[in-house]
Order: structure tokens, then sequence, then C-alpha cells
């Protein structure tokens, strides 16, 4: 079988003025990045009212490397329009951490993709870069301004907005600033990556460009030592900013394998944000399709909670008619207790053991009141019997399961899955079921989210954290949702715990709150927002040749 990257390379792409005329579009709604990319005007939405129905894309507990739900999602939206339901794919845009870290490209597999490839997992159109140079213009102004010491004096801990960079480099996590001649005071800070930037979030929230300026304005960037937030707007940074971001708002559009239009725009990691791709390319691929496959990053306790607790509430998105929660034969070994070592064995019984953490998924996404599917995203080496026991365990509690071959068949390889999901997504599931009440307390927010989608038996938040609860309370912004950081790889907070742990109490670290961007920042267990480099990065087996042919890049 040949490698994602040859597989896309010798794909042949469509004019993207093809794609967009498939949507409706005209050559006067797009804005060019060569001949098969372009950003889509906000003034598209002039065209049509939103109409189509809403599908997200989740998954179990995933293992260290994912189970595939960027590449489901653009199959089953491939497999959907076979059908004759036009559809379009939103996506998040490839951070260039993970693509030179540890998973590689971001963009699908196999023959479910979206092209072209290399572009889009590369520099794409800017956007992220815009972020951190959005990001990192209010850094130094605020900085420039302390330096000199003339409307604001504060002191170094009392700055709380930092800089980023779109990079996995652990040696930027703690730094020291200010070094050298006339460069202010020295002093501790720190980077983070571009995708846990409140930027990123508020681009991917923002529903035009007012509401862009008016979240930029409301951003915290700092505590007066009377213990009153500084914004933003008292540093005149976001009226720059915007320019900054101007392009970025736009979404991206691109094209699967199978020549069907895909949204790619923005791209917050849902470990420490929300993780799912942003509110104006949903709201503008809803009024040219009949039904959207949205993907949310990581499991339903991460992205698939948040996609309902938290994006569903901004204005121009529609709450999932159905949930697709993409499961694997080696997810269910791994979370039945076999080393990775040993996950290409056959063992059925390990699928019965590791079933339990799939299940609880699977009642996180009906506790919101909308039907589950689960796709099982078959491997070559998986074996009948392994996905024959996945799919009866599923039927015994109630659940549509179906085993979908779109990496090695494309939209061919999920017929059944889009049927099912297609007859559902049609139907009046009525209002949607939240896990909280915004008008909740914080602490009540954070134990009903643990204990209801964690399966926690208890959460313990330390005394500095209820007295930020306590101020930040004071500030007004105690009814805003909740988005929780924590690990991706167990149920719980703690990353070794596999399966479905019951007996552990969360364990809040800390706490802030994203003004800007409309929600509060939860930090459960040890979570880093400045990932680092494994062992054998993917960088180190990526090449460019003399005549410009990438490779490794997968």
């Amino acid at each position: 079988m040949p490698t994602d990257l040859e597989i896309a390379t010798s794909t042949p792409l469509r004019p993207i003025e093809s794609i967009a005329e498939r949507m409706g579009l005209g050559k006067e709604h797009l804005e060019h990045y060569g001949d098969y990319i372009a950003k889509i005007k906000l003034s598209a939405r002039s065209l049509a009212e939103p109409r189509a129905r809403q599908v997200l894309v989740t998954a179990m507990t995933p293992t260290p490397l994912g189970e595939g739900k960027t590449t489901v999602s653009i199959g089953l939206s491939d497999t959907l329009n076979r059908i004759g339901v036009p559809s379009i794919v939103t996506l998040r845009e490839p951070s260039l951490g993970p693509v030179f870290g540890v998973k590689g490209g971001a963009a699908g597999g196999g023959y479910a993709q979206v092209l072209p490839m290399t572009d889009i997992n590369l520099h794409f159109t800017g956007d992220i870069h815009a972020v951190t140079a959005a990001h990192n213009l209010l850094a130094a102004l605020i900085d420039n301004q302390y330096a000199r010491v003339t409307q604001q004096c504060l002191l170094p801990r009392e700055i709380v907005w930092h800089r980023v960079l779109d990079m996995n480099d652990r040696a930027l996590r703690n730094i020291v600033i200010g070094l050298g001649k006339e460069a202010g005071q020295v002093r501790e800070s720190k980077f983070e990556i571009t995708a846990s930037s409140e930027i990123m979030a508020i681009l991917a929230l923002a529903y035009d460009i007012e509401d862009l300026k008016r979240r930029l304005a409301n951003i915290i960037v700092a505590i007066k030592p009377q213990g009153a937030p500084l914004y933003a707007r008292d540093f005149n940074a976001p009226g720059a900013m915007a320019i900054l971001l101007q392009h970025a708002l736009m979404p991206n559009l691109v094209q699967t394998i199978e020549g069907n239009p895909a949204l790619g725009h923005a791209g917050p990691f849902a470990n420490i944000a929300h993780g799912t791709n942003s509110v104006i390319a949903m709201d503008i691929a809803r009024r040219f399709a009949d039904i959207v496959v949205t993907e949310a990053g990581f499991g339903s306790d991460l992205g698939g909670e948040k996609f309902f607790d938290l994006v569903s509430r901004q204005k121009g998105v529609r709450p999932p008619d159905v949930v697709v929660i993409v499961a694997t034969v080696r997810a269910l070994k791994y979370h039945g207790g076999i080393a990775r070592k040993n996950l290409l064995q056959n063992d059925p019984t390990a699928i019965e053991r590791g079933f339990p953490n799939l299940a609880q998924h699977i009642e996180n996404m009906r506790f919101f009141g909308r039907p589950v599917v689960v796709a099982i995203n078959r491997f070559p080496d998986d074996s009948p019997t392994e996905i024959a026991t996945a799919a009866e365990l599923c039927k015994e509690i109630g659940v549509p399961c179906f085993a979908i071959e779109v990496w090695s068949r494309g939209g061919a390889g999920a017929g059944n899955l889009a049927d099912e999901v297609w007859q559902l997504a049609q139907q009046d599931h009525g209002p949607i079921r939240f896990v909280y009440d915004l008008s909740d307390p914080l602490p009540e927010k954070i134990e009903k989210i643990a204990k209801t989608i964690y399966g926690a038996a208890a959460v313990h938040i330390p005394r500095t954290v209820l007295a930020k609860i306590e101020e930040l309370t004071s500030w007004g912004y105690a009814m805003l949702p909740l988005c929780m950081a924590k690990t991706q790889s167990s149920l719980s907070d703690q990353p070794d715990l596999r399966g479905k742990p019951t007996a552990f109490t969360l364990e809040v670290r800390d706490i802030k709150v994203c003004a800007g961007a409309g929600f509060i920042v939860v930090y459960a267990g040890d979570i880093m927002t400045m990932p680092g480099l494994p062992e054998s990065p993917a960088a180190e087996r990526m090449d460019l040749s003399a005549d410009g042919i990438v490779s490794g890049l997968f």
C-alpha cells in the first residue's frame, strides 16, 4: 500500500474554482492562495441561509498515535457525497508542533485526505503565523510600556500574557527576558504553543470582524496591584491585532481526494483549548451543504464535551444532530491492558476488557440527548473476530456500530455508516442537554464535568485555586462556560490510567479566565501548554529533494 504522501502527490488536483462552484460560490467570493487553495470571503454568507445538519466526530480515549478521527471525518463526508447528500467536512488546521513531533501530518490519511496535503500541513495560508504575530505583538506592547514605566507600573508576577510559538520546544517553557541594555527589567516568562493561545480560540469562536475586535479588546493581560484586571484595550492593541488577523478570519477552502469541498480553519488543541475548527467555517459550510461533518479533537471527554457545552453555545453554531465515535481495535486492546508492542496480536478478550472505555464515551455523548454511532476505523491487521467482538458489544448497549475502511477505500469504505448518519441526522431530537448551567457556581461546574464525563469519584480544588475562583467571580466572569485542560491519554487526569477509571480524584491545579474567548480554563493534573519533541521526532525522517519533492511527511 502506498504511503499517505505518495497517495496525495499522485492524485490530480482540481482547480479550486471548480470546488467552489460545486458549493455555489463564484470567484468573486474567493481569495486565492495558488491554484488549489482559497479563502472564502465572509460576504459569501449573503448568498444563502444555514440549512445543513451537523455531525460531530469524536473518539474513545486514543492511543499515543491517535485513532484516525480526521481520516474518518473526511471519508464520511466523501461517502455522504457519494450517496447523493451534499456534504462539507470542516477541520482544524495542523500545527507545526505535532507535524514535526509525534504524529507527522494531520490532513487525514490514505484515500481519505484533504489536499494539497503538504501545503496544509506546513504553512498553509499563514493563519497560525498570523495568530502568533498578533499574540506576540500584544506581548511586545505590554513589555514596551512596562519597560518605559509610563502609564502602567506592573510587577513581573502581575503580567499574565506571555509569548507563543507554533513549535514543540521544551527549552522555552520557562525563560528569562529583559537581559541586555534598555531591554526592560529582567523577569521570568515563558512560551506556549500557538494552538493554546487565547487568540487562537478567539479566531475559532469569533462570528465576524466586529466580534473579533470585541473579543480581542477583552483579553486580560495583567492584574493591577489592587487586584483589577488590565485588558488588551488598555494598551491600545486590538486595532493592530485585528489587522494582522483580517485574512486569517476567512476560512480556507481545499478539496478531498475525491474532489469534495473541505474547510480547514483555526487550530485550537482539545487538551488545552476547545478543540474544534471555527464558527465561521461551520456557519459558511452549513449554507452550502445538506450536512456538515466536524471533527472535535481527542476523545468525547475533551473535544466532544466542549463542543456541546462551550462551542454550541456560540452564535452561528448548530448543536450536533448525531455523534460519530471513532474506535479502533488497537485502542480497545490498549485499554484492555495490552502493551503497545503487542497491539497487533489477535486478542478478542482484550477487546472485552477495553470496551468499558468506549462505553463511557458512548454514554458521555448520549448524555447530551443526541444519537450515537460507533465507527470502527479498520486497520489491515485487525482480525474479523476482533471486529465482530467490538460490534457485538456495541449492539448489547443499543448502539449502531460499523467497521469502515476509508483509509484504504476512501468514500467507498463507509457506505453503511453514511446511510445511518444521514437517517439519524434528519430526525428531530429536541433541544440538547448541557452538563452544567452557566449560572452554576464554578466549583459545581467543575464537579459536574468531572463526575459526569470523566467518572471521577471526587474533585480536589486547593485553596490557591479557590482564591482565584473568588477573584474572577468578583470580576463578573463566573457565568462563562468551562474549558477543561487535562490529559488526552485517559478519561481521568492521570495519563497512565487506562480503561474506565472510577476511584480517582480529579486534581485541579490552576484556573484562568479567557475573557476575550469567553470561557474559563481549568487545569487538571499535569498539563503542559508547550509540548516537547519525542525521542525520535518525525522531523528527523523528513527531507526535500533537489527538485522540490517532500518526503517523510505522513
